[in-house]
């Protein structure tokens, strides 16, 4: 909570371990300490320059003496669960910079474009009093809508000439999206898509009553990134309006809660099942003895047992 870089890596490296009881423990003492910073999700295709457009945001608001933390999702390795982490690279004109604290993190093998531990990463930020907190995702497109249950708003990020013209009428990126970016806006078709996105908005309004504004930018050499800034400024007076912000954290921590016992379920039951039995009761099923509903009721049974039993 004092801001020490190193017990916040620590406290970091606890979160990505998966360090179940001393995490745990720790969350609930920062809990309390936490709900003051404002975190804005970066999304969006791969190669749209979402690690440059985070880059020179983090140095806008620098500029402006704000804290800054950063959270850049890479995809792991499906075969080793490394990552390339090539973010930190990306990133190197402000990594040593003492006002920001940017940290990398792997998906392994989470879908949704955030790694599983992105969500009490941020809380640890939170606490350590971050007043900006940037989340990058992986780019996987239209699976990409963790990011909602996660950030206070979202930047689409899109570019001209790469396939993002049919993307964007795509429900799963409509719907994630508060704030839209045209990026690397010098290409041939910016404006043109500007005009649909503006088109598609006016036909399809969304259940808030916002307008997701249209910036174009040119991250690489910093233009736009003060209309995109005030774009999130504006989303941010929009959300403080009690109701709405009641109802958006009801909504997060109503889903955030379903994800902490999906995992203490996942993990009662992994605890339970070693591997030899799991491999048995597969090749059942690949010898077509029986199916694999059967079994799960019969593996589910047998764990609630258990747990009588204890």
């Amino acid at each position: 909570m004092q801001g020490d870089a190193r017990s916040i890596a620590r406290a970091l490296s606890l979160v990505e371990n998966g360090a179940d009881h001393e995490i745990t423990e720790l969350l609930k003492e920062l809990f309390p300490h936490t709900g003051r910073s404002f975190v804005v999700g970066i999304t969006g295709s791969p190669g749209a320059g979402k690690s440059t457009l985070v880059d020179q945001l983090a140095r806008a608001y620098r500029d402006a003496g704000k804290k800054i933390g950063i959270i850049a999702v890479d995809p792991s390795s499906a075969f080793s669960g490394g990552a390339i982490l090539g973010d930190r690279i990306r990133m190197q004109s402000i990594s040593t910079d003492p006002k920001v604290f940017i940290r990398s993190m792997a998906t392994r093998g989470q879908m949704g474009g955030l790694s599983a531990a992105a969500g009490e990463a941020l809380l640890v930020l939170d606490a350590a009093g971050f007043e900006i907190l940037l989340v990058e995702t992986v780019g996987v497109g239209q699976d990409e809508i963790d990011i909602v249950r996660t950030a206070d708003v979202t930047v689409v990020v899109l570019v001209p000439g790469m396939g993002d013209e049919i993307q964007t009428i795509k429900a799963g990126i409509m719907e994630i999206g508060d704030v839209f970016v045209i990026n690397k806006a010098d290409r041939d078709g910016a404006i043109r898509m500007e005009h649909e996105l503006e088109a598609l908005f006016a036909t399809s309004r969304r259940k808030d009553g916002w307008k997701p504004p249209v910036v174009q930018t040119e991250a690489i050499k910093g233009h736009g990134i003060a209309e995109l800034i005030a774009s999130l400024n504006e989303y941010r007076v929009f959300q403080e309006e009690p109701q709405r912000r009641k109802n958006r954290q009801l909504e997060f921590f109503q889903d955030r809660l379903r994800e902490i016992l999906r995992e203490r379920i996942t993990r009662f039951v992994a605890g339970r099942i070693s591997n030899e039995e799991l491999k048995k009761n597969a090749e059942e099923i690949v010898n077509r003895r029986l199916d694999p509903y059967t079994i799960a009721d019969r593996l589910w049974k047998k764990t609630s047992v258990e747990e009588d039993r204890e």
